[in-house]
């Protein structure tokens, strides 16, 4: 009996076996032998995150360099005024204190390029979207694609639903903008009747809420329905939104007047 080739009519060698293994089966032993694609680091994720907040605040590194000396020096302060007074006190103390200087200075760099990002998205037409889909939390329901948009102007209307009802956002000028909260609004209405309905208008005027507010404006919306009501909202508001987007018949078309094409 021989290992090395086929084992008494029923062996097949590495190159047979393949060849005649279900689909997928060669594609998945490829997969296999592939390293993995490799995601950036924390260091890489640090450095980019450093890059795209001094781009903003060229005075970071002052400001990062003066947190971590001031929790250094809070550190020994606080070795000297702890007894007993000892060398390996103070350079602990110190050493704690550096550590919580690296500390707040990694806190400052996370809240300064967070304010860097809303400041280079205030006025961009999609940043509304990009917000209330990233920032809201699991308590509401949100899409990053417009649910009204005017094509003309790049004026549109997204949809927040959560525990404080549902929430209109209109993004661009108020004027240009009441048709298609108006229309978002009567949709809403008739599919939820009684649930609590806000609008808000993202800019700078009067009334309106920046950018950089819109999450924090949305989550203090006081809680007026439970996580069912919720769920039936999102729902019914869904099943309309999808009846009046997919349309059975191409544009253009009038089933009236096709004629049946004729015999040959």
């Amino acid at each position: 009996m021989a290992w090395g080739g086929e084992r008494s009519g029923i062996g097949c060698r590495t190159q047979q076996c393949i060849r005649h293994a279900p689909p997928g089966y060669a594609g998945g032993m490829a997969a296999r032998a592939s390293s993995p694609e490799k995601r950036p680091g924390f260091f890489s994720q640090l450095r980019t995150l450093y890059t795209f907040t001094q781009q903003t605040y060229r005075g970071l590194p002052w400001m990062l360099v003066g947190v971590v000396l001031a929790g250094a020096a809070l550190g020994v302060g606080i070795g000297f005024l702890i007894p007993p007074v000892a060398v390996w006190s103070i350079i602990l103390w110190g050493v704690t204190g550096l550590l919580f200087g690296v500390l707040m200075g990694l806190t400052l760099t996370t809240r300064l390029s967070t304010r860097a990002m809303y400041k280079r998205i205030d006025g961009v037409p999609g940043a509304t979207g990009h917000v209330i889909s990233t920032s809201l939390g699991r308590s509401w329901q949100a899409n990053e694609n417009p649910v009204g948009v005017n094509p003309k102007t790049q004026e549109a209307v997204y949809r927040v639903i959560g525990r404080g009802g549902v929430v209109i956002i209109g993004e661009g000028s108020r004027g240009r903008l009441t048709r298609l909260v108006n229309d978002e609004r009567q949709k809403v209405q008739r599919v939820a009747s009684g649930v609590p309905l806000t609008v808000i208008y993202v800019g700078h005027g009067d009334d309106d809420v920046p950018i950089s507010q819109l999450a924090t404006r949305i989550k203090k919306l006081p809680k007026k329905i439970d996580r069912a009501t919720m769920a039936a909202v999102i729902k019914r508001v869904d099943s309309v939104s999808q009846s009046l987007t997919s349309l059975p018949i191409p544009k253009g078309i009038d089933p009236t007047k096709v004629r049946a094409p004729r015999p040959r």
